[in-house]
Parts: structure tokens; sequence; C-alpha cells
């Protein structure tokens, strides 16, 4: 398996400074893109086995609460119906591996991991940052 070795490091509030995103990119990443304010809705909720599919069908602003004392979310848009996951003090988010910098519930992940970069404040680019 070849290994790609990046020397550019991104801005993460410059979208000009992110790289062109390929595959492979994100083996030697240190995750920048898992700092940035994750929205979900509640299909993503259920996947991550935050919500059980009886409770989705529950007020919208009672799953919120519930989820915002867990810790689990952060902010809940009552208009739009739009979560946004909790982050920890350094902007990392919670289901961030602090030492792998490998996200926890991968296979799990919430649309917007699973559509970046494809969709997000630059389409197709990311924002790199080598492994330290």
């Amino acid at each position: 398996m070849k290994k790609i070795v990046i020397q550019h490091t991104s801005d993460l509030a410059r979208t000009e400074t992110w790289l062109k995103y390929r595959k492979g990119l994100c083996d030697s990443c240190h995750g920048t893109c898992c700092t940035m304010p994750v929205e979900v809705r509640i299909g993503d909720l259920v996947r991550m086995g935050v919500v059980d599919e009886f409770e989705a069908g529950e007020p919208a602003k009672q799953i919120a609460k519930r989820l915002e004392k867990a810790g689990i979310v952060a902010h809940f848009n009552f208009k739009n119906e739009i979560y946004t996951l909790a982050r920890r003090a350094n902007n990392d988010c919670i289901y961030l591996d602090a030492n792998t910098r490998r996200c926890t519930i991968y296979e799990l992940r919430p649309n917007t991991c699973r559509n970046h970069p494809q969709i997000g404040p630059r389409p197709g680019f990311c924002a790199y940052r080598p492994q330290r």
C-alpha cells in the first residue's frame, strides 16, 4: 500500500487554503473536519444509536432536551429540526478518538460526515492537516 505524504497544512477558517480531496488523504490527516460543527437529523441520531425508532416519533424538542442533557447535542434548530452535535472544549467531535484521531462511530456516522467533503463549506476540498 502506498502512503501519501503531504507537507501542506490548511487553515480551517480559510477555505482557500484547503486541499483538493483525493482518495487516501484522510489516512494521514489529523481529523480537522472532525472539529467543525456537525449538523444531524433524526435519522442520523437513530442510526448512531442515541435515539431509538420509537422515540423518533416523539416531539423533536423533547428529544433535543434529553440529548442536550446527555451531552450529545449542543444546539437544536427548532424551525428546521436540525441538531448540532456536541464538541469537546478543543472543538473535537465527541465521537473523535483523541489518540487515534479516528471516528469511534465511523460505520454509524451522520450523513454530514458521510458526505464530506463532497458537500460542505468548500465542496471537493478539505481542511487537511498532517497528523502530529
